[in-house]
């Protein structure tokens, strides 16, 4: 009888707490519906929104660089045709009368822009590294491809300053002037006679191509590796007369070995714009 009690307290007792967990753990339950529920509709409207937003970037960037060639195919457009490109500034030769001449390059190529279109006030704001979109037209001048007529604008964002290419072995080959307009380098070559002084003594260097100019025009020199003998040049549009470069190669002899740096401009054959001249080291 006592087991048959005890049996039957004990059953009481059970479903008593059975009733007692099934009510404390009713509204937890709902609780839990009501916030599958707001989830279920917050994620949608996050995604949507996160998607939209990340489509209206990729329009942005689009309409942003829509027309414009990469290097490739700035080199293989034809000539006299309208260009589109972005780029960076890497030095500026002049301006004169709203017209501007910078050397350019990204990391596929360099673009010499000729006679741009720019304010002064603009002007002052091509400083090295600046990236500009630039449209003009592609044409060539004595064997120089270039930009002419262009107009620009700014593209804020991301710099670019071109490391030196050392084109030293190039010298004298056809891959050379794939790498025309860029900062390149050229490495122990020999100071050659320029041509001669009134009293027709050899000299290093001559003010202008055939010795006519002064000092504060160009300065013009020689020099050789393996026989062959090129033609360099310091812009004095670039460097004029009180930078070291200009000083550096008037103070050249004949015989000196250097090294020297520049942009790897073309005239009737590879003329480099120099920038800087050192003692080969």
């Amino acid at each position: 009888m006592k087991k048959a009690i005890v049996l039957s307290l004990t059953l009481s007792l059970v479903l008593g707490m059975t009733g007692c967990a099934k009510t404390e753990n009713a509204p937890a339950a709902e609780s839990t519906v009501e916030a599958v529920t707001e989830a279920s509709s917050a994620v949608p409207e996050e995604t949507t929104a996160a998607a939209s937003e990340e489509a209206s970037t990729e329009t942005t960037a689009a309409a942003g660089t829509e027309g414009v060639l990469s290097y490739a195919e700035y080199m293989a457009a034809e000539l006299d045709s309208e260009v589109v490109v972005e780029t960076y500034v890497q030095a500026k030769q002049s301006w004169w009368e709203d017209k501007a001449t910078v050397y350019t390059q990204d990391p596929d190529g360099a673009y010499f822009v000729y006679n741009m279109a720019c304010s002064e006030e603009d002007y002052e704001k091509l400083v090295p590294g600046t990236k500009i979109r630039v449209t003009g037209y592609k044409a060539e001048w004595s064997g120089e491809v270039e930009i002419m007529d262009a107009t620009f604008e700014i593209v804020e964002g991301d710099t670019y300053l071109a490391p030196v290419k050392d084109v030293t072995a190039m010298l004298g080959t056809d891959e050379l002037i794939d790498y025309q307009n860029q900062y390149v380098a050229f490495k122990g070559m020999t100071v050659e006679a320029a041509g001669q002084d009134e009293a027709g003594n050899d000299v290093a260097y001559l003010y202008n191509w055939d010795g006519s100019g002064t000092d504060g025009d160009d300065l013009y020199f020689n020099v050789s590796l393996n026989g062959e003998t090129y033609s360099f040049v310091v812009e004095s549009y670039l460097c004029d007369n009180t930078t070291d470069v200009y000083a550096a190669v008037k103070n050249l002899q004949i015989g000196d070995v250097i090294d020297m740096e520049g942009y790897l401009y073309w005239y009737e054959g590879v003329n480099p714009h120099i920038i800087s001249v050192t003692a080969a080291k």
